[in-house]
């Protein structure tokens, strides 16, 4: 274990880290929440089944063709988030004993829920796009004030080349927070482009079920995004 250490802390990453101080550790800490929330939101999106859309689609043909039964069948059971909601939608509609405010009411609130579960952590990616780079800028001013109050110091005796690697190691933590920062950035928008995307086609699917034939000029089901 003493020998692990050891050669843990001669890396060069580390090194890096803990020359850039306190402000390189929570951009470092960063980097791996990063890391970790697009891991999870992956998995999350893939269980909530955002990538899949063919039952639906194909219920919705069944559907406008007056197949309501096996409209029904065709997402009766189906995990993706669209054929949920088709599901509730179909099965809202056939019910009897519901009216037609009901069924888009509670198909609205179905459809909310899995926005919401769509968009959950995205909070956090765009926080750490944000923070990353000021706490790389921080770091590298409390660096300068450090590297000027030594040239201040040394007077005429001051060492150039020291001053020079005072400043490097200050403008470091505004790369690393960039690092962090970028990657963060790209993954949020990706994510919203899906959130965004699902809500459409949950708009969509839901108003091609609701508009009967004989009233097509009933309004179109709108989705308020969740955040």
């Amino acid at each position: 274990m003493p020998e692990l250490s050891s050669t843990l802390s001669t890396l060069p990453l580390v090194e890096m880290i803990r020359d850039g101080g306190w402000t390189m550790w929570l951009i470092a800490s960063l980097s791996v929440a990063t890391l970790a929330i697009v891991l999870w939101k992956l998995l999350s999106l893939s269980r909530l089944g955002v990538w899949g859309g063919s039952h639906s689609r194909r219920a919705i043909a069944l559907w406008a063709k007056g197949r309501r039964r096996e409209a029904m069948e065709e997402v009766r059971g189906r995990p993706s988030a669209r054929a949920r909601v088709a599901q509730a939608a179909i099965g809202t509609s056939l019910d009897p004993a519901i009216d037609d405010k009901t069924a888009r009411e509670e198909t609205a609130r179905i459809a909310r829920q899995t926005l919401y579960r769509a968009r959950e952590g995205l909070r956090a990616l765009e926080l750490i796009a944000t923070i990353a780079p000021l706490l790389g800028l921080l770091g590298t001013v409390l660096g300068m004030i450090t590297a000027f109050q030594v040239l201040q110091e040394s007077g005429n005796q001051a060492d150039p080349s020291d001053l020079a690697g005072g400043i490097w190691v200050a403008l470091l933590t505004t790369a690393a927070g960039m690092a962090v920062a970028i990657p963060a950035g790209v993954a949020l928008s990706w994510f919203e482009s899906i959130a965004d995307r699902l809500q459409a086609d949950l708009e969509d699917l839901a108003t091609r079920i609701f508009v009967k034939a004989d009233a097509p000029e009933q309004p179109t089901l709108r989705l308020e995004a969740a955040e």
